[in-house]
């Protein structure tokens, strides 16, 4: 379980095909305390760490592998990472954590694509469009986690829906160097999926 706060940006150092894809990631996390087959949100996809190190670089604190399901890959934007990506990053929640965003599983929905930003004062409007299946599950003002940020919907038409990204947002995630055509993990809100699946019932 994570909250949407991204708290590193990661690098990837490798990537690997051996039956399933496997990624090296630099970070700036600790490594000594994280434990293998802990859980990572890695632009908001839950992936296992499956080994750790040091790295000999000044610049790169440390790295952990993961590996990636090729039905992960096929449902985010995972095909598409590429050598020196940077990552939004989070570790899982623990008790007694601040939930400073909203309740974010690392379970991607699916893939949502930049179709146009622009400045407004200090911060960036960023608009994208929903797959279809998803877009009812998106609404004013709720929540959604994009490439693992918690993120609060500022308007939505149809299957499109826009986002306010303030300057410290840019600064601390991927998000700094978003641009038209990108493609982001979408993660509908727990809450709207389980009122729309109540309402079935009625």
């Amino acid at each position: 379980m994570f909250t949407g706060i991204v708290t590193d940006q990661g690098t990837i150092l490798n990537l690997h095909q051996e039956g399933d894809l496997r990624a090296r990631i630099a970070t700036t996390y600790d490594v000594g305390h994280i434990d293998i087959g802990a859980s990572i949100a890695c632009d908001g996809v839950c992936l296992t760490v499956v080994a750790l190190g040091q790295s000999h670089e000044e610049s790169i604190h440390g790295w952990f592998d993961v590996q990636i399901s090729a039905e992960t890959v096929g449902a985010t934007n995972l095909s598409g990472w590429h050598l020196g990506q940077v990552l939004n990053l989070e570790r899982a929640l623990r008790l007694g954590d601040e939930l400073g965003g909203h309740i974010v599983s690392g379970h991607v929905d699916g893939v949502a694509q930049v179709i146009a930003s622009k400045p407004e004062g200090d911060s960036l409007r960023v608009t994208f469009d929903a797959p279809k299946a998803l877009a009812k599950f998106i609404a004013p003002k709720g929540s959604v986690s994009l490439n693992g940020t918690s993120l609060t919907v500022n308007e939505v038409s149809g299957v499109s829906f826009g986002v306010n990204l303030i300057a410290h947002t840019r600064a601390v995630t991927n998000w700094g160097r978003v641009k038209k055509g990108d493609l982001v993990n979408l993660e509908i809100d727990t809450v709207a999926r389980y009122v729309s699946r109540l309402r079935e019932w009625d």
